[in-house]
């Protein structure tokens, strides 16, 4: 998962890139990065860590401009190297830069088609590069010097019949001006904001609308999908479907986790839609697991502490805060092997006995996903003097990988790959586990914005929208994604960056 921001301005605007990019920072701490354009010249600065170890004031100073972009990283499949922070740019047609949420689900079949056809060669394992060269490629057919809106959605529409899976992208094209589009599923976020100034109007694109709130701009609208948004260097705004057949089918692990409750995507409000979570969850555990002596609720912090408080309503019982979360530590299904996941999930989260000490708990987490955190949160509250510990999760068993930008597990590290509620609830060793009903979550996210029909549901159903996804492609993404193979590309990189560091 990424987090994206584009700014066409009146004046400098790198330190609203700059805060954006603080705004997304929940949607990838691995690496951060932003480019603008002064003079028909990019400048650049990217680097692995959060956005305030990354920029300091020198490189503001040097991120001259009035129109650039930015990303915040999470690696999927990938490499985590630094040499795989964005933006990526290519010098041909004009210079193009770009940043990308999301993952291609053949981005190695439209690899090997560009080398065989244009010679591009891609230079990182990145499917952003990929799609950033598809881009290109496509542009680089209009032979025209001065580029117009039509030659920018032509070749938007152009990639969408090339490129499948899904992203959120904006990218500049030097002397011209900003593009962003959306996958013709909406699968990943894309929100537009504006703000007047003397000068005239300045455009901001985002990955959440709370990028946009936090910087002055207003927001104005999301993106739709397959739509593409053209903002001229003197700040034209053009805008137009690109997609053959687009269909709004938004990954509703958004509202379950990743999105700022703060934010809106696609009319719907995170914070709303996550307590619409604890209502029908409240009201499934109040139906049919009366029999359990409940005595308070407690949330694991931060995603499930307004779904908790619905819980802690519907079920007339207390509500309380019973961890106290070091906000500086990671998130642990994201770090590479067991050993360190289980020693920072102690670091992450401590305790506070007199919450726990002769009760009943209920704690309320947003998901469990390889069930590794969960076990020992249950035994930080046993430890802490709890009877009983029953768990409930906001969203439903998740059994399958996520292949279009979230760095879940391969399948065989989910907990809930092939196993029922009552086997995964052994597992981490609860007196009683609830999960969330799919028709329910659907439903909590649904009621605020009726017309979106359908959601983008695979880890938990394995139906994959986009229809191109099948057991050897999982294959693949599970011998990328397990934590053998990410050992294994860390003392790579290690052993390279020795080798780098002894020619300097």
């Amino acid at each position: 998962m990424c987090g994206i921001v584009g700014i066409v301005g009146k004046q400098p605007v790198n330190q609203a890139l700059y805060d954006g990019l603080t705004m997304l920072q929940h949607r990838g701490q691995d690496a951060a990065g932003i480019m603008t354009v002064e003079n028909n010249t990019l400048r650049l600065r990217k680097a692995n860590g959060l956005v305030r170890d990354v920029f300091h004031t020198r490189h503001m100073h040097r991120l001259a401009g009035q129109i650039g972009i930015g990303h915040v990283r999470y690696p999927t499949a990938g490499s985590s190297s630094s040499a795989e922070a964005q933006p990526f740019y290519v010098n041909s047609p004009f210079g193009i830069a770009m940043a990308h949420n999301g993952n291609l689900t053949n981005a190695e079949e439209v690899q090997n088609t560009l080398y065989r056809n244009a010679r591009r060669h891609i230079n990182t394992t990145s499917d952003s590069e990929i799609l950033l060269n598809v881009f290109a490629n496509e542009l680089d057919k209009h032979p025209e010097m001065q580029l117009t809106d039509d030659h920018i959605f032509n070749t938007v529409t152009q990639v969408h019949r090339l490129v499948k899976g899904a992203y959120a992208v904006v990218a500049m094209v030097i002397g011209h001006g900003l593009v962003a589009f959306r996958d013709p599923w909406g699968i990943r976020p894309l929100a537009l904001g504006k703000r007047e100034t003397e000068d005239g109007p300045e455009y901001m694109v985002a990955s959440e609308s709370v990028a946009i709130d936090g910087t002055g701009f207003t927001f104005v609208r999301d993106v739709e999908p397959g739509e593409a948004i053209y903002i001229t260097n003197d700040g034209q705004l053009y805008s137009r479907q690109c997609a053959d057949q687009p269909q709004h089918c938004p990954c509703i692990f958004e509202y379950v986790y990743f999105a700022r409750p703060d934010s809106s995507i696609d009319d719907i409000s995170v914070y709303a839609s996550r307590v619409n979570m604890g209502k029908k969850l409240g009201e499934k555990i109040r139906r049919d697991y009366a029999d359990l002596d409940i005595d308070v609720v407690i949330p694991i912090p931060e995603t499930s502490c307004d779904i908790a408080l619905e819980i802690a309503n519907v079920l007339d019982l207390p509500y309380r805060q019973g961890f106290v979360k070091n906000r500086y530590i990671g998130r642990t299904f994201i770090m590479p092997g067991q050993t360190q996941r289980r020693k920072s999930v102690r670091r992450k989260l401590n305790a506070i006995s007199a919450e726990f000490k002769g009760k009943n708990v209920l704690l309320v987490d947003d998901s469990i996903v390889r069930g590794t955190t969960s076990e020992q949160i249950i035994e930080m509250a046993r430890d802490a003097g709890a009877k009983k510990v029953y768990f409930a999760s906001a969203a439903p068993e998740i059994r399958f990988p996520n292949v279009y930008g979230i760095d879940m597990p391969s399948a065989n590290e989910l907990i809930g790959h092939g196993r029922e509620a009552n086997e995964i609830c052994d597992l981490i060793k609860a007196d009683g586990l609830i999960y969330q009903d799919l028709e329910d979550l659907i439903a909590a996210v649904q009621e605020q914005n009726p017309n979106v029909q359908q959601f983008e549901t695979s880890v938990f159903s394995g139906q994959y929208i986009t229809g191109d996804v099948n057991q050897e492609y999982l294959d693949r993404l599970d011998a990328a994604r397990n934590d053998t193979a990410k050992a294994e590309r860390d003392q790579h990189e290690d052993a390279n960056l020795e080798v780098h560091n002894d020619n300097d």
